[in-house]
């Protein structure tokens, strides 16, 4: 597989990567062109649309930030395109039928809503990411689904993405090939591309004042992506849950998403 084929080149977005290309244990491969990734879209002129309308057929965006990034933020020029659905799908508990309620008030906390605030500074980075990234699927199920089942149904391309695309993005990929049958070293491998460019994804996310002071108060190499937690997080689902595909079935999903989302992704 040609790692270049597979980023995508645009001016307001710098991770930027199909899922195609990778390999089953089957043997299978997945198509290009089906889902993309990337960080926040806020910044996406008009050429870098045209290309993803035209080169991509982009029909569908799963947007993973929470409300509160969403009001602080917007909600991206993609909004304002007839033919493309935003499909907003925060990862983290809010107000409603959920428990953090500052996301739905004028006043957001920022403390409480943003990915990686409320972190335990002494403990093991590793472990924190991915007793976070475990919060996604005890927080969220919903979401999570949902964001596979938009994959799975969609003409055309369907864009994920959060703030940095990197952890969100990271663990709904990551399910969303461990269903498609993608080999584990292949998945871990995706993940950990983002930190190619982590240097261009801090420097577009320190612009904003929405995540800067965040940013500034740890080492960059701290927001560097290890195939270690990976690696870990699918292991402790597996030893948890029994895999994937069975905490989805726990929470939902049907053989008919299983196979919708194969067919989808698989050549």
């Amino acid at each position: 597989m040609n790692e270049q084929t597979r980023w995508i080149a645009l001016d307001g977005a710098v991770n930027v990567r199909d899922l195609g290309g990778l390999t089953t244990t089957d043997g299978r491969t997945t198509r290009h062109g089906r889902v993309l990734r990337s960080d926040n879209l806020q910044d996406l002129t008009h050429t870098d649309i045209r290309l993803l309308r035209d080169d991509f057929q982009l029909k569908n965006v799963i947007d993973l930030r929470s409300h509160a990034e969403v009001d602080l933020e917007g909600p991206g020029p993609l909004t304002q395109i007839p033919d493309v659905t935003v499909h907003h799908l925060s990862l983290f508990a809010e107000g409603g039928l959920y428990t953090d309620v500052t996301a739905d008030t004028p006043d957001v906390d920022i403390d409480r809503v943003l990915p990686w605030q409320a972190r335990d500074e002494k403990g093991d980075g590793h472990d924190y990411s991915i007793n976070h990234y475990l919060g996604y699927l005890r927080d969220r199920a919903d979401s999570i689904l949902g964001a596979l089942r938009v994959m799975a149904r969609t003409d055309g391309a369907a864009l994920v993405h959060c703030a940095a695309g990197k952890d969100r993005t990271g663990v709904v990929c990551a399910l969303a090939l461990d269903v498609a049958g993608v080999r584990r070293e292949e998945i871990v491998a995706d993940y950990v591309q983002t930190g190619d460019r982590l240097e261009a994804v801090l420097a577009r996310l320190r612009s904003s004042d929405t995540y800067r002071t965040d940013l500034d108060s740890r080492p960059p190499d701290s927001h560097r992506p290890h195939a270690h937690t990976m690696e870990k997080f699918l292991s402790t689902v597996e030893e948890r849950h029994g895999g994937t595909l069975t905490w989805l079935d726990q929470h939902g999903w049907t053989d008919n998403d299983t196979a919708a989302l194969r067919s989808r992704l698989l050549d």
